[in-house]
């Protein structure tokens, strides 16, 4: 019933009571992450134990089921996700690889018996993953390009990875994102915004390109990484064009800006840095295809979910969201 964010502030803060129903003493290190579950009754904790906790979330609190990851190589768990209808858990922690090099990994959980469905791995760990519907999760990984540029790749992933059909995908790739400064796409989520239809919350399509110009680039891939390596084989002329090259593709600007530097023709006051970007960014043109227009939809009572995520074009950490 507020009628400014002060007062709604005010009543959260304020308004709101405060009182310790219950102390749950069962983890022995920092708890790291809550969740609930849609319904309200069950809760899940993450921890530095490397455990993650399932509660009941009645009048008297008690201990439902506790997974411990360590037999999975994880250093700890730090986050959870119910999927929409309460019948799976996702849980991402991080993942000890050889040589201690330290990645992530989500793991899917079933809530009827608390059996262990499935295991995907996540690079970086701070991608912590998150549910697209009932059975299919997002998930990372991460590809060098050079000293300080990279380029994230998210997953689609079913959670049942044991499937009856070979002709089913398990896997699946959604988008490839030019990463610069040393940064990486983190901390992704889904959000359904179909249930606000104003039309003055989202940008004009003019205005997302003009945005776009200084943003990384989105790329809706292919199936696997075999299909990547035709299309770099066979490279379609439509995605190849630079505009303001004058319709010089892709490949031929870097075969150009190569044989520039090797010949001294670029200005000299070109960094390292400087350099690094303008290649990647130039890698990232010629791989990149436009969206296939058969794949939007154009139902206007179909639901449209977002993917966001924090990142950075400017600095290491992520002050920017995607």
């Amino acid at each position: 019933a507020a009628v400014s964010w002060y007062e709604e502030f005010q009543r959260l803060y304020d308004t709101i009571p405060c009182v310790e129903v219950q102390a749950l003493r069962e983890h022995s290190d920092q708890v790291l992450h809550l969740s609930f579950s849609h319904s309200g009754w069950l809760f899940a904790s993450c921890s530095k134990d490397c455990t993650v906790k399932i509660w009941s979330n009645e009048l008297d609190i008690s201990l439902q089921h506790s997974s411990n990851m360590r037999p999975y190589n994880w250093s700890y768990t730090q986050f959870s996700q119910f999927n929409s209808d309460d019948s799976l858990l996702l849980v991402s922690g991080v993942f000890v690889g050889p040589h201690n090099s330290s990645s992530g990994e989500i793991a899917v959980i079933s809530m009827e018996n608390f059996t262990l469905l499935s295991r995907v791995r996540n690079k970086p760990y701070d991608v912590f993953g998150c549910w697209l519907n009932e059975t299919n999760l997002i998930s990372g990984n991460l590809h060098r390009i050079g000293r300080i540029t990279s380029c994230s790749v998210l997953w689609l992933n079913n959670a049942f990875q044991g499937i009856e059909s070979e002709n089913v995908n398990v896997v699946k790739r959604l988008f490839k994102i030019q990463n610069l400064n040393a940064s990486t796409i983190r901390t992704v989520m889904v959000a359904d915004c179909s249930r606000y239809d104003s039309p003055d919350l989202l940008l004009d399509y003019e205005e997302q390109l003009a945005a776009s110009s200084t943003c990384p680039v989105f790329d809706l891939g292919s199936d696997s990484e075999e299909e990547e390596a035709k299309l770099k084989q066979t490279p379609e002329p439509a995605a190849q064009e630079l505009p303001e090259e004058g319709g010089v593709t892709a490949e031929d600007g870097l075969q150009q800006f190569f044989d520039d530097i090797m010949e001294g023709r670029v200005r000299p006051a070109m960094t390292e840095t400087e350099l690094e970007t303008k290649v990647a960014e130039l890698f990232v043109r010629n791989r990149t295809k436009p969206p296939e227009l058969n794949l939007l939809s154009t139902d206007s009572n179909s639901k449209t979910k977002y993917l966001i995520f924090t990142t950075g074009c400017l600095t290491y950490s992520p002050h920017q969201i995607g």
